[in-house]
């Protein structure tokens, strides 16, 4: 910015026209990159508008608005080494002002040049003359004819609470010596609100006392009104991940709550449950033990369970499900399917018209939902299993080293229709018979599911227990790339085979 105070000074020599035109390619590449980044960004997310996509719309505005400005200015610093090529005269300060007054020309992005943003004014103390650029003039929305403002006039055009900033920048300069650099909001005629960047110095007489203050002012409001939107799309989407982390600890609390914490194997009937039951008469008990895989995304919990139930009358009740849906919901609304299905078990409701029940539990909640259920209950006084499905895989029953699915009975999902019937089958054990119950999610489909199951009845019928094979099928299930949580419940019946 020209000013005597420099007079004296050598001048900087002016950097190399082709390194400018270096970095001007430079910026024209990362401006294209820029641009399919953007794209690619918005067709990779399916053209959803969540937080997380509004967030990078406005980094990738930022950027675009700041490689513009960048390759604008690096444009007009070539242009000035083209017209003062090295050798020549610098010029004086008339010629760097009507630099900065030039004529606005199009970038082709539609937004008009730098200079088109850019405008300069001088005042001068001495004269009480006002000189203001055409372009200054437009960014106040003034006609260019009706000149510039005072120092006086301009507070008026001020937002107030920015009015100290600007008396505080003029007042340094006028007094102290130095150098504005600030920003303040002009409200103009037409009621348009801009945001304006005032770069300036004085300019000392000839006695060191301050002729004139002059100043270059910038139009930053679009550069500011994208920066805003990166700060405000950034604090929604924390705002949504803590809401998400939230949410993500109380579906554990609630699922880790209702799930049976158990730690191994668990024998039932055990002859410690409800008032006048007892072990089976010829030992046919079941050896019980399940698993929680999670899904491949730690943040998806869902509503799948698996439970069993010493009942009061000596039978056992084993259930697996899963509710459609993620989150707080999908945990909650588990909870009370589970509660349902233990309450009428306990009522000795058997587990076909059970299934109905919980049917109409659902056609009457505040929350509807899709659910698939199996629901079994074992006497091991005759060793028989009953039990009835709700669109949901069979269990499977594993002897002598071979297995097969069950017999499905007649059942539709949970929720899918009102006054659906669910009709119920009945298998009879032996001892050693392995079931395993799954929700159905342990891979990608529930055929291939029970197809892997199947692979694994030789390990499985040859295993010490069901905690042993439920640690197998942990390891063959484990790392697969499941959209969804699943849930395992082997059941193995004791005693000996006759």
């Amino acid at each position: 910015m020209p000013s005597p105070r420099s007079a004296d000074h050598p001048s900087v020599p002016p950097p190399q026209r082709d390194t400018v035109d270096a970095l001007i390619s430079q910026t024209q590449r990362l401006r294209g990159g820029l641009d399919a980044v953007r794209r690619d960004t918005v067709a990779d997310l399916g053209g959803t508008d969540d937080a997380q996509v509004r967030w990078q719309r406005a980094l990738c505005e930022l950027a675009a608005h700041q490689l513009d400005d960048l390759d604008r200015h690096l444009g007009e610093l070539r242009e000035g080494l083209l017209a003062d090529p090295p050798g020549a005269d610098e010029g004086t300060e008339a010629d760097t002002r009507a630099a900065a007054e030039a004529p606005a020309e199009s970038d082709g992005t539609g937004r008009g040049s730098l200079l088109s943003r850019v405008g300069s004014a001088e005042w001068n103390l001495l004269s009480d003359e006002v000189t203001w650029s055409d372009e200054l003039c437009r960014i106040f929305g003034r006609d260019p004819g009706d000149g510039g403002l005072t120092l006086d006039e301009l507070p008026s055009w001020i937002f107030s609470e920015d009015q100290p900033i600007l008396t505080a920048m003029v007042t340094d300069c006028l007094v102290d010596g130095k150098p504005i650099d600030g920003e303040f909001r002009v409200v103009r005629a037409d009621e348009v609100v801009r945001t304006v960047h005032m770069a300036g110095e004085p300019v000392l007489d000839t006695d060191g006392s301050t002729a004139s203050m002059w100043a270059v002012l910038r139009d930053v409001s679009e550069l500011r009104r994208s920066e805003r939107a990166v700060r405000e799309s950034r604090d929604t989407l924390s705002h949504q991940r803590r809401i998400a982390r939230t949410e993500r600890r109380l579906a554990v609390e609630v699922r880790e709550a209702v799930l049976p914490p158990w730690r191994g194997s668990l024998r039932l009937p055990s002859g410690d449950g409800f008032p006048g039951t007892g072990p089976a008469a010829d030992g046919a008990a079941l050896d019980i033990a399940a698993h929680y895989l999670p899904s491949e995304s730690s943040a998806q919990i869902g509503g799948d369970w698996y439970d069993a139930l010493e009942l009061p009358d000596g039978r056992t009740l084993l259930s697996v499900g899963g509710l459609t849906g993620h989150g707080v919901t999908a945990t909650c609304g588990m909870a009370m399917l589970l509660g349902a299905v233990r309450g009428m078990a306990v009522a000795g409701i058997e587990p076909g018209p059970l299934m109905g029940r919980l049917n109409q539990l659902l056609a009457v909640s505040s929350q509807p939902a899709l659910v698939g259920a199996a629901c079994g209950q074992y006497d091991p006084r005759t060793r028989t299993l009953v039990w009835a499905q709700a669109g949901h895989p069979a269990p499977l029953l594993f002897r002598y080293g071979t297995g097969r699915p069950l017999r499905s009975p007649d059942g539709v999902l949970l929720g899918a229709t009102t006054g659906a019937t669910y009709t119920q089958s009945e298998e009879r054990l032996e001892p050693g018979d392995l079931l395993v119950l799954h929700t159905g999610r342990l891979a990608q489909d529930a055929e291939g599911a029970t197809e892997r199951l199947l692979a694994l009845a030789p390990r499985l019928t040859a295993a010490h227990g069901a905690q042993e094979c439920v640690r197998l099928v942990a390891e063959a299930f484990g790392h697969e790339p499941r959209e969804n949580d699943a849930c395992v419940l082997i059941a193995r019946v004791t005693g000996a085979r006759a």
